[in-house]
């Protein structure tokens, strides 16, 4: 079985002829296929039992299933809506109609229910104050509640602030501290590969040098060998053709002829 709902609403109905609003207070019980409402002015109070039977025919002239027309009804006797007007006048024999307007589809409507005199207007009128010093109660205590766990949010929010800020304030004196060092490590190891570059082209420049002469001299020998081997060919010629040349000169008469 369902658990009823409860509400409360103050109305300030307005007075014919502009006199002063009088408020009421509607108090409703909300069943699945029914409800109740109970209403005081302070001095007067009335009731309105809504049965099934009476819920049903109104949500079927509407065009509405039972629990869409409570539904309709809670909403505008549960919080006074701004777009309606409500009203609470006579309809004879102490008797009291309330009624409220709504639109649909862009047409306003109105609907009314008839309330009875209460029986016992001291009780209706204290059932209803009860009600609403049990929801203040309620409301208080929950707004402690929400107090006090809102100021411990906010302490532990701060909390988490200071230690981010410290976290940070840690991670960038880390972070400048480990840069520095690998800074001066980085610095230390340039030091080290230029001092190593610079020696291995000293070393490279000493090795080649005598390599170069050597291939010089080589090359020099070379060309004066084989140049000697020709020389002595033409030497050979020479030496045989001043030979002949001397014989030649020799067999020729030296005297002048006779006459």
């Amino acid at each position: 079985m369902d658990t009823p709902r409860h509400t409360c609403l103050k109305l300030d109905i307005r007075v014919a002829g502009g006199g002063v609003a009088e408020p009421v207070f509607v108090k409703g019980t909300w069943h699945p296929t029914r409800f109740d409402l109970s209403i005081t002015d302070g001095l007067h109070a009335w009731n309105c039992h809504a049965t099934e039977e009476e819920v049903k025919e109104r949500a079927s002239s509407w065009d509405q299933t039972v629990s869409d027309y409570l539904d309709l009804a809670e909403r505008y006797l549960g919080f006074q809506q701004s777009g309606s007007v409500y009203g609470f006048s006579d309809a004879g024999n102490g008797s009291k109609r309330l009624s409220w307007t709504f639109e649909k589809e862009g047409t306003k409507l109105e609907w009314r229910w008839k309330c009875q005199p209460s029986s016992d207007c001291k009780k209706t009128t204290a059932q209803v104050l009860d009600f609403l010093m049990d929801a203040n109660i309620r409301l208080s205590e929950e707004v402690v509640w929400k107090m006090q766990s809102f100021d411990t949010l906010k302490l532990e929010a701060e909390k988490c602030l200071a230690q981010s800020e410290k976290l940070s304030s840690e991670k960038s004196e880390f972070e400048s501290e480990i840069y520095g060092k690998f800074v001066n490590v980085l610095n230390t190891k340039k030091a080290k590969l230029r001092e190593l570059r610079d020696r291995l082209s000293k070393q490279g420049t000493t090795h080649h040098l005598p390599e170069d002469e050597e291939d010089q001299s080589t090359d020099k020998t070379e060309s004066f060998d084989e140049g000697t081997d020709d020389d002595e060919d033409d030497r050979g010629k020479n030496i045989l053709d001043s030979s002949k040349d001397a014989t030649r000169s020799a067999s020729k008469p030296r005297g002048r002829k006779r006459k």
